[in-house]
């Protein structure tokens, strides 16, 4: 009887095997319109491939019925489960959170606005199996507005230059991964944008594959310019902390080596000068070379300081659970 009633609690758990097949992680934000129709496709779709599903819908703060209905959609099947914030976090840490409680084996990401396609979640699984960590949705063909797509596209090219990541769509919601990719790579602030970047700075391989895109059915997108800005500023920090977190004093100390180096140079020179008999105390000069020596003493105890900091950094959850249902 006690086995009975787990299976009754979470339906979709293989309790032989101990595993689940799937995990689908969805933030929402006042998506409230377009969630039955999503809980309607995603289960038809998951239940052609397994009964050993769970989809996870992270109310990001909505104030547009979202939650009653979610709260509807888990009685009526358990398999649908739900995660409320206290007030809106953000992408990045509805899906942290989302990460963290996911338990399939392969664990899918996509929007609540029905622009991205469930039935492209068999595709997404297949690319996976044939050896890769990470899939992501190109939205090839895709319906939003010019103040988005135009943007998006300069942002993608910068974005692969940089990272040298050869996709076309990073900030697609649509993507796959196999759970120990989740389980490594640390979601926060508004770096869900940069989720192939970081996965592959852990070592994992990124593929990605053409997905179908559509028109946004309900309401209106809540993204604005504002975001492209803020995701340079991110890649950024990134690049930075994928390459250096473990090794800060390797970057602020070669900086800080170079100047000091050109400072000491400098006034060496200038101090061969004044032995000869020429006067120095008036030469910009001068004040150049202890300006580089005093920038690049600074420089490498910054860095020394950040190493002091990486050997005993904490990791802060940055948002609050109101309510779950799992």
């Amino acid at each position: 009887m006690q086995g009975h009633g787990r299976e009754e609690e979470n339906p979709g758990w293989d309790q032989e095997s101990g595993s689940m097949d799937i995990s689908v992680v969805i933030p929402s934000y006042n998506e409230n319109e377009s969630l039955p129709e999503l809980s309607t496709r995603l289960k038809e779709v998951l239940d052609a491939r397994t009964p050993l599903w769970e989809v996870w819908f992270i109310d990001d703060g909505s104030h547009d019925g979202s939650v009653e209905t979610l709260r509807r959609l888990h009685a009526e099947d358990p398999r649908f489960k739900m995660i409320r914030f206290r007030r809106n976090y953000g992408k990045s840490a509805a899906l942290a959170v989302g990460f963290k409680e996911a338990q399939g084996t392969y664990v899918i990401t996509m929007d609540a606005d029905l622009q991205d396609d469930p039935a492209e979640i068999p595709a997404l699984i297949a690319k996976i199996e044939e050896g890769y960590d990470m899939v992501s949705g190109w939205k090839k063909k895709r319906y939003d507005p010019m103040s988005k797509t135009i943007p998006s596209k300069f942002f993608n090219f910068v974005t692969g230059k940089l990272s040298g990541i050869d996709i076309h769509d990073f900030n697609c919601g649509l993507k796959a991964y196999r759970r120990e990719v989740v389980e490594t790579v640390n979601v926060y602030g508004e770096m869900h944008r940069y989720i192939p970047v970081l996965a592959k700075m852990a070592g994992f391989t990124v593929s990605e594959i053409v997905v179908q895109h559509h028109p946004r059915k309900y309401g209106r997108t809540k993204f604005g310019l504002s975001r492209f800005f803020k995701g340079f500023l991110d890649l950024l920090t990134v690049l930075f902390t994928s390459r250096y977190t473990q090794r800060p004093l390797h970057v602020f100390g070669s900086l800080g080596g170079l100047m000091l180096l050109a400072g000491f140079l400098i006034n060496a020179w200038l101090t061969v000068e004044w032995l000869m008999g020429y006067p120095v105390g008036n030469r910009p000069m001068l004040l150049l070379g202890i300006l580089l020596m005093l920038l690049g003493i600074q420089l490498i105890s910054t860095g020394l300081l950040a190493e002091m900091v990486t050997k005993s950094g904490t990791n802060v959850r940055d948002y609050s659970v109101r309510e779950m249902l799992s």
